[in-house]
């Protein structure tokens, strides 16, 4: 199946806090001088216009990027990441609406720098398209169109010992679940120091749960997990929340994100939106 299309939900609750945590994940791995490897596994288009068909008819980043934009109250933590989306909408003023939206890679070409290195990896046969236009004058990055489960696997460990791995599948498949939690398990065993973000919608709480249990029962350490849940867990079709499995998170990203959880709420939430946050397995 490969019928998900992100520009649909670019710049959404969920990739608030996906993003602001990649955009520190990334911030941090530049404070030393030696370069890193970035992994992406499932792409997208590389950069959303948000006047476009797809994000105008569900309009998300309304009730997300476009609510804190433009908050001069904003946690310190989220300067990163705010900083970057406010510099590809210069035009952009309280009057004007967001012109445009990076996905992962959109992030994470504006952290990487001359001696890192980046791995994009889409099926997508259009999305595909989208991400080599916009990595055409990006230095030292290698476009897949291929199984990045596979092609993640296949990178491991980089040459220089120093990576940030980011999976976040569309989850059209039930099996994407157990899937992206096995990817990970076997990449720590390749590569036991790297970072690791793995995105996952809260759409039935069986499926995360699963994950946890499947983390648990594995040998990898340090894992850390934060979820942010608009509405309270539901039967009904659709996302109610979204959540991050960090392994190896940076030391101090566990103090940002309680900066950032509790803005997200009041900013972006209602009196049913919940947050957690919790050392999963220990170091």
């Amino acid at each position: 199946m490969l019928s998900y299309r992100h520009a649909f939900h670019a710049g959404n609750f969920a990739d608030v806090l996906k993003h602001s945590v990649l955009s520190l994940v990334l911030d941090y791995m530049t404070r030393k001088e030696k370069g890193f490897c970035y992994i992406d596994s499932h792409s997208g288009a590389g950069m959303y216009q948000l006047a476009d068909e797809y994000a105008q008819k569900t309009g998300e980043y309304k009730d997300g990027i476009a609510k804190i934009i433009n908050d001069e109250n904003a946690p310190e933590a989220l300067a990163p990441y705010l900083s970057l989306i406010n510099s590809l909408n210069l035009s952009n003023d309280l009057s004007n609406d967001l012109e445009v939206y990076p996905g992962s890679p959109g992030i994470a070409k504006a952290f990487v720098r001359r001696q890192d290195s980046s791995h994009l990896f889409e099926l997508h046969p259009t999305d595909i398209k989208h991400l080599e236009d916009f990595c055409q004058r990006w230095r030292k990055v290698f476009v897949k169109q291929s199984d990045g489960y596979k092609g993640v696997l296949g990178l491991l460990p980089p040459p220089s010992r120093r990576g940030v791995v980011l999976i976040d599948p569309p989850y059209e498949l039930k099996e994407d679940y157990q899937k992206a939690v096995k990817t990970i398990i076997k990449a720590y065993t390749k590569f036991p120091t790297g970072t690791y973000i793995l995105w996952y919608p809260v759409v039935k709480r069986d499926f995360s749960d699963k994950m946890e249990k499947d983390f648990i029962d594995s040998h990898v350490k340090n894992l850390l997990q934060v979820e942010f849940c608009l509405e309270n867990d539901s039967e009904e079709y659709g996302m109610t929340g979204t959540g991050l499995f960090i392994v190896n998170a940076p030391w101090q990203l566990a103090a940002q994100l309680e900066e950032i959880l509790p803005y997200m709420k009041t900013k972006l939430g209602s009196a049913n939106t919940s947050y957690t946050l919790k050392q999963l397995i220990a170091e």
